[in-house]
């Protein structure tokens, strides 16, 4: 969260922005596409190759379609407005390009209207497989195709509902839990199988496989309260991924007014991120190798 008093804006993201200017209102800016590099683009073209490549049996029916949907350029870093004309008519979503991280307000009153906010830049050659703070290729290749979904996008329009009214009552670390454990790390099931949805794994090669592969980490049934009690890592892979049965689920269970939610929950201890709490689904209890001590969100 941008608002939080501690955030300190990433020194990647002053020297990308460096002699740009956007809206000060909403944190808008047109795509920037002149600034792309030769370096750049490849950088976008190795990401995506390596991503696809290995998603095929891995992430989830309908965030394939999305992306074959939008026919996301494989080889040079996407124009936003191309974009735009074809997931405005799948579902009315359209994207804006803004420098990084924006304060909460902005991002929700982008969602409540059928914005994603997509950050401009790409990474550096040095960072293919892990930056910290979200890049063109995590907000566009990783968020963007699910968008082509009607139930997910409706979804993320009622999210960002949820969250200015969360701001208000000073929920947003509840809610924030929400997003983390679906939008960036939510695993579905599909038949059988798990796979993923969760824009914070398609757009890690290594955590592609550790979420799925691995027996380290825990696996549970989604609860919306149980996720939003449910502390997160953002230095290391998941302790606990949520598991949803389909969109439909997700849109069903985050409907209702959050409001006697929050009162209810503000009284109740958290879980850390690796607990298994009473009532859990357990698809996996993981054996916790490798888990990391360092503290939780």
């Amino acid at each position: 969260m941008t608002d939080h008093p501690d955030f300190v804006v990433p020194d990647i993201t002053t020297r990308k922005n460096a002699g740009l200017a956007h809206d000060p209102r909403d944190f808008t800016l047109p795509q920037p596409a002149a600034r792309y590099t030769d370096e750049d683009h490849a950088t976008w073209a190795t990401l995506f190759r390596r991503q696809s490549d290995m998603l095929e049996g891995r992430a989830c029916r309908e965030f394939l379609e999305g992306l074959d949907l939008l026919g996301i350029d494989a080889e040079r870093i996407p124009d936003f407005e191309r974009l735009n004309r074809t997931l405005a008519a799948a579902t009315g979503w359209r994207l804006v390009a803004v420098p990084g991280l924006i304060p909460d307000e902005v991002f929700f009153g982008h969602l409540a209207e059928r914005r994603f906010p997509v950050t401009w830049w790409i990474r550096e050659p040095h960072q293919l497989d892990y930056l910290q703070e979200p890049d063109v290729f995590h907000d566009l290749f990783g968020h963007v195709p699910l968008l082509a979904h009607p139930v997910f996008a409706d979804y993320l329009e009622a999210y960002g509902k949820g969250g200015m009214k969360a701001s208000r009552l000073g929920a947003l670390p509840m809610l924030a839990r929400l997003y983390w454990y679906t939008v960036e790390f939510g695993l579905i099931r599909e038949g059988d199988d798990l796979r993923i949805y969760g824009a914070g794994i398609v757009s890690s090669r290594s955590e592609s496989v550790y979420c799925l592969d691995s027996a380290s980490p825990n696996r549970i049934g989604f609860d919306l309260e149980r996720v939003i009690r449910t502390r997160y890592r953002i230095d290391t892979f998941q302790k606990t991924y949520f598991v949803i049965d389909d969109f439909a689920q997700l849109f069903d269970a985050t409907a209702p007014d959050f409001t006697p939610i929050y009162h209810k929950l503000a009284a109740l201890p958290t879980y850390g991120a690796g607990d298994i709490a009473p009532g859990d689904t357990v698809l996996q209890a993981g054996n916790r190798e490798g888990w990391a001590d360092t503290d939780d969100l």
